[in-house]
């Protein structure tokens, strides 16, 4: 006997085969080997009515799943007796659900049908309650980067296409060294956290470049929550939190690709990465591996000898696998190796210290986390113990002039432990409730020396969290209240951070969000305090004020989720309206020079600051027709009070490298089954940057012009068997070759006067063989 309940899809049900002598069923926790109880079936497009291969079947709220093959056909055997929900899902279709009474002794056959969807709406996210849930319906707006889009954006890594999400900016901050640098509505990357598999491994080091060196080849999907985090992942979390979350084994498969790009100068970048995903034949096992190489010439954009985007070459291998220790527990771990070594300024085939400008940095990177899972038999229960390691090794030269002390090295550890218990309540206090509670500790030891500059950093941080939550869920209302108490050693009293979110929905169509949050940063260096800037052929080092004192945020959000579907047009529209108000903000002020004559610039504490401003998200499309994602921000970002960054310049209240617009577009046209057209782009519109004096007289404060970054992307596929395929893609980024036409000139240019686009326009072709 089998009843549905069917999300998106039909499913039919038919008892093959009854062996056992009675109905007794045996015991939950019975191992699955002795049952003898198994199911299987297929799925099929709804409209085409053809087999959908290498779907997810798996058994909610336990470890069991297995994936359909290349014909669309699927077995799972020796299911644990009793009744259970049978889930099946697959990237760009509607999943379906159905609950089945499962027999000692008795095969069951399931056939799905799936329709297709382009809005991932239903997707399951985890950083907006650190727990599983539905995109759709859960309180906190939770925007999702896929590999789809990686795809069809021709990105090679995490910075190329975090440039495609709604308020998200993507921008070099150094002409010699390339630092890229993450934005969220306009506030800088320190502002923001970054998590590996919802883990904050990324110290203030790896945020110099790390945005830059994190392959595309190892993310599964990257999740953004724009808005203060710390009630939920600690320090730093002002702006908002980007997780990362690496690719998990599914089915056995294997895929190789690369990519050459080809500068308008001539100059070239070659990405090569070969992944294979292992699974054993119980589902009880497997591994993810990657490994990528990239190879990039330096730019000069205007002739003058000096790199406007810099040398790199990076090699990054690494896996995520998994063990099922029993039907309602696993076991994952992760690791990775990042080797990658850099080099801007000029004469860049000499060593470091016969150059006018040099930026040299080398880079080891290891990293890995053991994750453990638990969720108990009747569902209620579930925790998680996990630690994360990251070690950093860095060889540095910053210096200009030929100076043969400019040399340095970094050291860093970065070590992540806590746990995390849910508890599921059929009611508490007036609808169902899930309470979750954890404790968290991170330490980072930091050791940074530079000879010639005579500076040295030994920063140890320590911050121990315990957070709580309770989230009451209904169709209509989710409401979460929780929060979460740091003790900071740099810190003298414990940080409170709260958070609120409400969402209504009075129909299923229309989600209404209100949300308060809040969020904290210390007095401790910060990536760009480990990177030197040249400016004027000085070298340009920051250092903290003695009294320093932690920065504060508080942000409000409301937006509204629209969902309609007009015929086979599926179409959402997301409006939201965010303030956020900067207590003690931090700032940089030009203080003078130290007795080596090195620039000297102090980071303290401005009155405060807020950042308010509104914005829009469109998707819409028709399966197997096109997509279109596009979205907008406006904003305005000022101090309470001018902030003047040199003596000879004004003050200004308005932020620095903050637009007031911004926006982007990614559309897909699908020509026929196997070719496929993508066009994507970005908007950055005027906004205020500082020009040190060097190649212009004296300091001054430029407005920028707006630019407009296109790109084209052609792809077809070869199927040359029913499960080996082979994609050849081509086209350009940066189509109308957008880029800075002021860059300063020779060794006395100011290095971080650099913005617009990354990359001038390129022609990229690229092939991928998959099996």
């Amino acid at each position: 006997m089998a009843a549905a309940i069917i999300l998106g899809g039909s499913v039919s049900a038919t008892t093959l085969t009854d062996n056992s002598p009675d109905n007794t069923p045996i015991n939950n926790m019975e191992p699955r080997r002795y049952s003898d109880a198994h199911i299987h079936g297929h799925i099929i497009d709804a409209k085409s009515e053809e087999h959908i291969p290498f779907v997810t079947i798996s058994v909610k709220n336990t470890t069991i799943g297995t994936v359909a093959d290349a014909s669309g056909h699927f077995f799972l055997k020796n299911l644990p007796i009793g009744k259970h929900t049978i889930i099946a899902e697959v990237i760009g279709y509607e999943s379906a659900e159905m609950e089945v009474e499962i027999i000692r002794n008795k095969s069951l056959e399931l056939n799905f049908i799936l329709h297709e969807k382009v809005l991932m709406m239903d997707d399951v996210v985890v950083s907006a309650t650190r727990n599983e849930t539905n995109k759709k319906s859960t309180a906190t707006i939770v925007n999702v980067a896929s590999a789809k889009l990686f795809e069809n954006t021709a990105s090679s890594n995490l910075a190329e296409s975090m440039r495609f999400q709604p308020g998200l900016r993507i921008e070099n901050t150094c002409g010699n060294c390339g630092a890229v640098q993450l934005r969220i509505n306009g506030l800088e990357g320190q502002y923001s956290q970054i998590l590996l598999d919802s883990n904050p491994i990324f110290s203030s080091l790896a945020g110099v470049y790390g945005v830059e060196q994190l392959p595309v080849a190892m993310i599964e999907r990257v999740e953004v929550i724009r808005g203060g985090g710390s009630a939920l992942f600690g320090s730093n979390a002002i702006g908002g939190v980007v997780n990362i979350i690496t690719k998990e084994p599914l089915r056995n498969s294997l895929t190789a690709s690369h990519t050459t790009n080809i500068m308008e100068s001539g100059d070239t970048e070659f990405n090569t990465s070969l992944n294979g995903s292992f699974v054993s034949d119980d589902n009880r096992a497997g591994v993810y591996i990657f490994g990528m190489i990239k190879d990039r010439d330096a730019y000069d954009r205007n002739d003058d000898g000096f790199t406007d985007i810099t040398m790199m070459k990076s090699e990054t291998v690494g896996f995520r696998g998994y063990y099922k220790t029993s039907t309602h527990s696993k076991l994952t771990a992760e690791y990775h190796h990042i080797s990658e070594a850099r080099r801007g300024g000029d004469n860049i085939n000499l060593p470091p210290h016969m150059a006018e400008i040099a930026e040299d940095v080398k880079h080891k990177i290891d990293g890995g986390s053991l994750n453990f899972q638990y969720l108990s038999p009747d569902h209620r229960h579930s925790f998680n113990i996990h630690t994360s390691m990251q070690g950093i090794s860095r060889d540095s030269y910053y210096g200009t002039g030929k100076d043969p002390k400019a040399y340095g090295e970094t050291h860093d550890v970065t070590i992540v432990a806590g746990a995390q218990y849910n508890y599921k309540f059929d009611k508490c206090l007036f609808m169902p409730a899930t309470l979750t509670a954890g404790l968290e500790y991170t330490y980072n030891d930091l050791n940074d020396h530079s000879i010639g500059f005579d500076r040295s950093i030994a920063q140890t941080v320590r911050t121990a969290g315990v957070f709580v939550q309770n989230e009451w869920q209904s169709e209509k209302v989710n409401l979460v209240i929780g929060g979460r108490l740091d003790k900071h050693n740099m810190m003298s009293n414990m940080i409170f951070s709260p958070r609120a979110n409400i969402r209504y929905s009075p129909t299923e169509d229309i989600g209404l969000r209100l949300s308060y949050s809040s969020g904290y940063r210390a007095p401790q260096a910060f990536d760009e305090d480990l990177h030197i800037d040249a400016v004027n052929n000085q070298s340009s080092i920051i250092e903290l004020d003695p009294d320093l004192k932690p920065e504060y945020s508080h942000s409000f959000s409301a937006s509204a989720d629209l969902y309609h579907n007009f015929g086979r047009l599926q179409t959402n529209l997301l409006v939201e309206g965010f303030y956020t108000i900067l207590d003690d903000v931090f700032a940089l002020a030009r203080t003078g020079e130290n007795e080596a004559g090195y620039i000297i610039q102090t980071r303290y504490n401005a009155s405060g600051a807020k950042v308010r401003g509104v914005t829009a998200e469109l998707k819409l499309g028709i399966p197997d027709i096109f997509e279109v994602q596009a979205g907008y921000t406006f904003q305005r970002s000022h101090y309470d009070e001018p902030e003047v960054w040199a003596d000879d310049v004004k003050g200004e209240r308005r932020m620095f490298r903050t637009p007031d617009h911004y926006g982007y577009i990614n559309a897909i046209g699908y020509i026929t089954d196997k070719f496929k057209a993508s066009v994507f782009g970005t908007y950055s519109g005027p906004m205020l940057v500082q020009h040190n004096a060097g190649w212009i007289e004296q300091n001054r404060t430029e407005k920028t012009p707006s630019f407009w970054d296109f790109g084209l992307r052609l792809a077809y596929r070869f199927d040359l068997t029913q499960s080996i395929s082979l994609e050849l893609n081509g086209g350009v980024k940066n189509i109308f070759d957008s880029f800075q036409n002021d860059i300063d000139y020779g060794p006395n240019r100011d290095s971080v006067y650099i913005f617009g686009p990354t990359m001038p326009r390129t022609y990229f072709l690229g092939l991928t063989f998959t099996m």
